[in-house]
């Protein structure tokens, strides 16, 4: 049972559900062949979990950024409220923001409407989004000073300050957040306990990303969907939305070997084999299955999402069968150890070298850099060593085990308030490589700090980001 009271997802063997292991441990094995990294995965038949697996550190309890994932969540969130009365899909999204609309409006301002926003064809050219919206304060009236080239409706352009907008609308009718507002309705009863959005600076969920929940909670809002809104006798979303929101709406494409050009939804992307998803950048995904009663839930690090899609497509979707199959326990033991043993891997390694009683301790003060680093320090002991990085008026660390994964928070890469970690220090050579993983997002970085003499070079990278994902090398010299 969960802390709210609901009932933990059952379980079950693959061939009793009708899947044989031997197919779903290949996708298992080639996912971590040919793709970049899996965080988690949960697989579910008939609405039992038939395959699960956390790759460490990574792990069931920790809740995982879903970036556009969280869009499925905000429709959702509209079509409860359209439900309960609140507004309708044809309300002028104008409507909404007196105080932010321009003082000249356009035609096609004045025609979008809030099937628009769910639908992604608001009609602007560009989405309008700045490279740090923490700059902007009013976030509504940037999108509705925005340019709308085309008529609503006509064309796709994927937009997720579009979907922030419905966000604002949901607050503004009812005064609560997003997570306010789905708490009784969706969170609570399905029981998921902990569910954090990131929000702008005017306190509204952005909406269109920055939702973190737990694998198990995106299994059970596929789940809910696939139940057409029925959840332990309750209605909590009306079929009619479902059918809306998973069917397309817009076109967004023709190419039919891609998961992205089969039609948009409500928030929700059209799959090939009948199949539809919410998902997010760098593999966040909750694949709804209908023909199969399936539903795949995903965490991950990926630099290029069709492949995972594919290894689906591939290797579960034809294994789906509709009839319990002979029990097979000696392969199911064998596939449920090589879960409970995956792994993130980490940069190889000595997991000590002689040079730790040398630099042990010392403070190496930076040159000029980009990075306004002050002094860099690593410190040594039994378990590892704790890197801490001095600027002008921030100190930060990273605890990093030796020659395995060491639990600490750091603020050093994407995080205020600190980000939980889980780092791993080796040698190779005179150079100590730390692999530091944000273990609530995809982000994995690779700090290098080469000793030569008296002097260090550092340097670090991330394994995906918007941006740059180096930084430019810092050079240090040894001074206490």
């Amino acid at each position: 049972m969960t802390a709210t009271g609901v009932a933990s997802l059952p379980r079950a063997t693959p061939e009793s559900q009708g899947v044989d292991t031997a197919a779903i441990a290949g996708f298992v094995q080639a996912a971590e062949q040919t793709i970049d990294h899996l965080h988690s995965f949960m697989l579910l038949r008939d609405g039992h979990v038939i395959a699960e697996g956390w790759w460490h550190p990574y792990a069931p309890e920790r809740p995982h950024l879903l970036f556009s994932l969280s869009k499925s969540f905000t429709s959702t969130a509209v079509g409860i409220a359209i439900d309960e009365g609140l507004l309708t899909l044809d309300d002028a999204v104008i409507s909404f923001f007196p105080e932010e609309t321009p003082a000249v409006v356009s035609e096609n301002l004045a025609a979008l409407r809030v099937r628009h926003l769910l639908s992604m064809s608001v009609g602007q050219a560009t989405e309008p989004i700045g490279r740090d919206m923490r700059q902007e304060y009013n976030w509504a009236k940037m999108f509705l000073h925005h340019p709308i080239e085309f008529q609503p409706g006509t064309q796709f352009l994927y937009n997720s300050i579009a979907t922030y907008m419905l966000s604002a609308i949901v607050q503004g009718l009812t005064g609560q957040t997003l997570t306010e507002y789905l708490r009784p309705r969706l969170f609570d009863p399905l029981g998921i306990e902990h569910a954090d959005w990131q929000s702008c600076p005017r306190g509204i969920n952005v909406g269109g990303w920055g939702l973190s929940i737990t694998t198990d909670a995106i299994a059970r809002f596929g789940q809910l969907y696939l139940q057409q809104g029925q959840w332990q006798g309750r209605q909590l979303i009306v079929p009619a939305w479902i059918a809306q929101a998973t069917t397309q709406q817009i076109s967004n494409g023709s190419d039919p070997n891609s998961d992205w050009a089969q039609g948009y939804g409500f928030q929700f992307w059209c799959c090939r084999h009948n199949a539809y998803r919410g998902d997010g950048a760098f593999g966040q995904y909750c694949v709804v299955m209908p023909d199969q009663n399936a539903i795949l839930a995903v965490t991950a690090g990926l630099g290029d999402m069709q492949p995972l899609l594919n290894l689906v497509w591939e290797h579960l979707l034809p294994a789906l069968g509709s009839a319990a199959l002979p029990e097979n326990p000696a392969q199911q033991h064998a596939f449920t150890q090589h879960l409970a043993e995956l792994k993130l891997p980490f940069a190889q390694g000595n997991a000590a070298s002689p040079t730790e009683a040398h630099i042990s301790g010392k403070i190496f003060v930076c040159a000029a850099n980009e990075q306004q680093i002050e002094t860099i320090r690593l410190d040594f002991d039994a378990e590892g060593a704790t890197l801490t990085i001095r600027n002008h008026q921030t100190k930060q660390q990273v605890a990093c085990g030796r020659g395995d994964w060491r639990t600490g928070t750091t603020t050093l890469y994407y995080g205020e308030p600190a980000s939980m970690t889980s780092a791993v220090g080796v040698w190779q050579d005179e150079s100590y490589i730390i692999t530091l993983c944000y273990v609530e997002t995809p982000f994995v970085a690779t700090i290098r700090c080469h000793f030569d003499g008296d002097q260090l070079q550092f340097s670090d990278n991330v394994n995906y980001a918007f941006g740059p994902t180096n930084r430019a090398e810092v050079t240090a010299q040894a001074g206490g």
